[in-house]
Formats: structure tokens, sequence, C-alpha cells
């Protein structure tokens, strides 16, 4: 009864009306009730913006968490490893280096002809002083690197395996990539290639890795953040997720934070919005080169636009892969490497970030040394002579021929929603709507203008014609549109231009698309010239994937270069951004996440644990700073 007058209470309880029974009455006469934001404590309302807000950024690699007033997030691999419950069966471990597609017949023939490509675009550009790169040839490392042999620094490497003598249910983390493959754990990693990692073997299911994700995240909020999962319900969240998104995954994801874990709220934003707001610009072309894949789009104002977005299936692990290969025509000295041991691909990435680069001034051989610290195993030390790989695997980014994947689908664009039962007023049904107003309009147009006669006959026959070209139009452009289609707030596009887009996009969606050229697509799709020369002039470059000495230099030298003449002429500078405010690049995705949280503008973005459990997936439609 806190809060109400006893009096008035006594006197609707003599009079027989139960509490309820005049909201139950308005119901039934159709008065919505309002909806009700989640109870937060008194004390708490002034700093839920900012000490109550946890932005969670899951990567396919990394898992990047934090409080919004946080200077820096939590990074920890985003992976678990669970005990294996099934004797007389291995034990499962998803791909981290490997992929489908690599051990197709052409693949070797496809990589060999990539890497031509990349080693004429190396001798084609000059160096600084203005002479050709001599190119050094893999055989005169081979020769010297065949006759390495490792030095034993110390017996004990100081790395040790993670312990399971207390049979623990799963481990996260550092901790599960160091677990003893004799020990029989299943590793799984929940995001795969930015998207949730459903696949048909073990640990595939969307519920398993919903229950992956839940494991991992409730973990490191209790050990890193030191928040008390029973206290999430005073915390909010922001999850950021990628451009190309799965509307399914998303439902699942916000249903777990609010349901499951226990979230007050939660806002959904996509990762290109929200580098831009972490650099502090209004408007670029987004690049997020990430671990598994690349997405790019061109965000104006805040507004992402739904045309330019492209996401490309390669990134930094496929450097990483190739990179391997590369070393081994070289005559690599550590021979026992492995793509399917885990801690061989931790040291191959620490090589890559270590020794490759995109600096054309750079050239001939050069001897290297690396360690190699197993547990179990005596620390060695291997010496190394390298020459163009370093600067080979990098490029392979713009010509991913190189990387030898064969039969998989490498440029993909935002699906149209196979629709939701819990969502009926969805983009199908305000498709369907929208062409039912136009051909009523349009019949009625024809009722005023033909004689009476012949009216009925005439707007039938003009609404069947109608309805007919739609339905070419839906057939001709398959499933592949959507995001939104019927919006006009996001950039809508004629149905022209839909479909000569469809066109252009078919072209290249089976292939392998390199980096420049899809900068380049993605900013041409822009529907204005004025917004195109913005994102000339503002090419952001997030994500730990183009980490290489002078790859910003690089990038702008290939853009400028490939980009239309008749911009050439009027754009006063293409300036290519990686490192806005000294920032780690790897980090502004989450750093906007964080400036989003304490705007004012972002406080009717919530989506409240009671709004879910009664609304569902309406309130992101509701709710989205996006187009749903």
């Amino acid at each position: 009864m806190r809060g109400r007058n006893p009096v008035a209470a006594m006197t609707q309880a003599e009079k027989g009306e139960p509490e309820n029974g005049r909201e139950k009455e308005k119901e039934q006469r159709g008065v919505k009730r309002p909806i009700l934001p989640a109870a937060i404590p008194e004390p708490l309302q002034e700093h839920i913006q900012c000490d109550y807000v946890v932005v969670i950024h899951p990567g396919s690699n990394t898992l990047r968490i934090g409080r919004a007033t946080d200077t820096h997030p939590a990074a920890i691999p985003h992976v678990i490893a669970r005990r294996h419950k099934q004797p007389g069966q291995p034990p499962s471990c998803d791909k981290w280096l490997l992929r489908d597609g690599l051990n197709k017949p052409e693949s070797n023939e496809q990589r060999q002809n990539g890497l031509k490509m990349v080693d004429q675009a190396i001798w084609s550009k000059k160096m600084s002083n203005g002479t050709r790169r001599i190119p050094a040839m893999p055989e005169q490392a081979r020769v010297y690197n065949k006759q390495i042999r490792p030095a034993i620094l110390d017996h004990d490497s100081g790395v040790k395996w993670t312990s399971t003598s207390h049979n623990e249910e799963y481990f996260v983390g550092e901790e599960a990539l160091f677990v003893n493959p004799a020990d029989r754990y299943d590793i799984h990693y929940p995001i795969r290639r930015g998207q949730l990692n459903i696949h048909d073997g073990p640990g595939g299911s969307l519920t398993a890795v919903l229950t992956d994700l839940e494991v991992i995240w409730s973990h490191v909020i209790q050990k890193f953040l030191e928040i008390q999962l029973k206290d999430l319900k005073y915390y909010r969240c922001i999850l950021l997720i990628p451009d190309i998104y799965n509307r399914q995954h998303v439902k699942e994801m916000v249903n777990m934070i609010l349901t499951k874990m226990g979230f007050s709220g939660v806002i959904v934003h996509q990762e290109s919005v929200c580098a831009v707001y972490g650099s502090g610009l209004t408007s670029a072309c987004v690049v997020d080169v990430g671990d598994q894949k690349t997405s790019i789009c061109c965000v104006e104002d805040g507004i992402s636009h739904r045309n330019t977005r492209l996401c490309l299936a390669y990134g930094g692990s496929d450097v990483t892969r190739c990179f391997f290969w590369l070393m081994q025509r070289a005559g690599f000295p550590y021979r026992e490497c492995q793509l399917t041991n885990r801690l061989d691909c931790l040291l191959l990435q620490q090589l890559k970030e270590t020794y490759t680069h995109l600096d054309q001034d750079i050239s001939g051989l050069q001897d290297q040394e690396f360690q190699v610290r197993h547990p179990d195993s005596p620390a060695l030390l291997y010496q190394m002579r390298l020459g163009d790989e370093k600067l080979q695997a990098p490029m392979a980014l713009f010509y991913p021929a190189t990387f030898g994947i064969v039969g998989q689908k490498m440029t993909s664009l935002q699906h149209r929603s196979p629709g939701d039962p819990e969502d009926p007023h969805d983009e199908h049904y305000l498709l369907a709507t929208q062409s039912k107003q136009d051909q009523s309009s349009k019949a009625a147009a024809d009722r005023k203008a033909l004689p009476k006669p012949s009216m009925f006959d005439d707007a039938r026959s003009q609404a069947m014609d109608v309805a007919e070209r739609g339905h070419m139009m839906e057939a001709e452009l398959g499933p592949s549109q959507g995001d939104g289609m019927g919006h006009s707030n996001d950039g809508e596009e004629s149905s022209a231009s839909l479909f000569s887009r469809k066109t252009m996009v078919s072209q290249f969606e089976g292939k392998a698309l390199g980096l420049d050229k899809a900068i380049l697509h993605s900013i041409d799709c822009c529907t204005s010239d004025d917004t195109k020369k913005k994102m000339y002039s503002s090419i952001l470059v997030v994500g730990g994937g183009l980490m290489f000495h002078k790859a910003q230099q690089f990038l702008q030298h290939r853009i400028l270069n490939k980009m239309p003449p008749s911009f050439r002429r009027v754009v006063e500078n293409v300036e290519v951004i990686t490192r806005p405010k000294d920032m780690d690049p790897r980090l502004i995705v989450w750093k906007g996440g964080a400036v989003l949280a304490c705007l004012d503008t972002t406080q009717e973005l919530w989506i409240y644990q009671r709004e879910w459990q009664r609304f569902g997936v309406r309130m992101l439609r509701e709710r989205a700073a996006f187009v749903w």
C-alpha cells in the first residue's frame, strides 16, 4: 500500500472494487496501460548514467567489457573451455586460424595467383627515394633458414598449463587457451566472423552458443568488473552489434541480457556509429578490420547508411595464416608449428604483429629472432631470415585471392529478415501496407480522372498492374535486400536504385573484394556527391586487423589512385585516420559505446526488462537507434 492513501484504498475495498479491477476494465475498453521503466533504487538514479552502465563489445576473438566510466575495458580472449562429458568421443575444438575453403584443389593455384598480383603491386610502386624495389626471393632466405637449429634458453619455459585438478566445469579467456589438450575439454568460440557461431558440430546449436556467451560474460563481469550477478538488476547494459547483423541473434542476445543475466535495461547500437562517437568525429567511412571479418559502412551525423554496408569474410587471422604460409616457403625454422595447435597460433599471431608492415622502403633480407615457450618444454630461441614476406602478408588484404579461400561467400550485405511471429509489424508488413496504400491512392486518382462507366474496370486493372510490377520487382531483388525495407528515415532508395545496387553487388558478392575496392564501393553507394566528398575526407580505420607500420599512408595512396577522377578534382584531401586522439584503434568502438551511455539523447533508447517481458522484440523496433 506504499505511496497510496489508505482511506481511498479502504473506500475502494468497501465498494467491492479490487485494486486491479479498473485496470482490467480499461484494458477491455482498449485503453493502453503506460509502459513502466524498470524499478531502480532511489539512491542510484543520479549515478545510473555512468557508474551503473556496462558496455559490452563482443568480438570474434576478443571480448571488451567495462563500465562506461572506465578508462579502458577489460579485454580477454572470447573463448570458453568446457569439460568434455562424453567418454569414448574425442573433445571438440573450434577452429581459429583454419577455416573452410582452404583445402580445395584450386586453393593453391588461387593463392599463387594472388601472390603474383601482390608482387606486381610491390614492384610497381616506387620507394620514397624514387627507385624501384629490388624483390627478395624466398630461395635466398630458405638456404639460411634450413640450417637453423634452435638454441635452448632455459630447460623450463616458465609457461604452465591451466590447472584442472578441481575438475572445473569450464574455463574462460586465457585459462581456456592454456588448457592441456590431454585434459579433455571442448574449446568453443561463441562468435565467428561477427555472427553467432552456429554450426552442426558439438556446442554449435543456438542454445549452446547463447549459454557459452552468458557464462563468459557473467564470469568476466564478476572477475574483472567485480560486480555480483545478483546486483545486475541495478545496472544497465549497452550491447554493440555489427553493422550487418542477424535479427534473430540480436533478439536472443537481448533476451539473454535482460531475462537471464538480469540487467534492468539495454541499448543496442551498431559498431560503426559507436566508432564515430568514440573518435570524436561527426561523419566518416568506418573501416573495421577485425580478426575474423572486415566491415565497412558510411556514417553521417550518427546514422549508418544501409546502402553502404559491406562485410568481407576475412580479417587479421587470415593475414596471420598467410604469413605462416609465406614463412614456410622461406624455410620457417620452427618446423613443428601446426595451425591446429592453439599455442602455435598464438605464437604466429605474435610474429605477425611484430614483424609485418606496409612500408615499401623496407627491402632486402633481415635477420630476426623469436622464442617458443610451451608448457612442459624448454624455452627455445630461433634465428630467422625474412625478406618480402613481411610486406606480402598484410598486402593480402588488398588482394584476398592470396588467402586461397575457395567456395565461400566472401562479401555480404544486410539480408532481409525472414520474419518474426512476435513482430507482426515488421518490414514485410510495412512493405505490403505501403504497396496497398499506393494502390488505393492510385485507384482513387484514376476514379476521379476517368469516365464513370469504365471507372471500376480501369481502377481494378491499374491496381493489378501495380501489384504485378511490385511482385516482379520483389522477385528480382531477392532476399538479400533488407534492414528496414519500407522505412523512409534510413536513406530509402527507389525501386530502380535498389535493383541497380543488387545487380552491381551480385557481380562480386561471391568473390573476395580487396579492402581498397570495398571502401570505394561503399562510398560510391552514398546517395549524394556531397556525402561522398565528406566520406573521402574522413576514412576512419578501427579494429586490430590493420595495425601495421605505415598502414595509414599505404591505404591513403591506394584510395587516391583508385578513386573516380571526378572526385579526385573536387576532394581537397583524402584523409585516412587510424589513431584519432592517439587512441588504440581496438578500443574506439567500445569507447563510443561508453560515450553513448552519457548522452542525454540516449535516455529514450533504453529497453527495460519489464517492457521486454511484456512486448518482446517489438521494443527493438520502437527503441533501436537504427532502423530495425
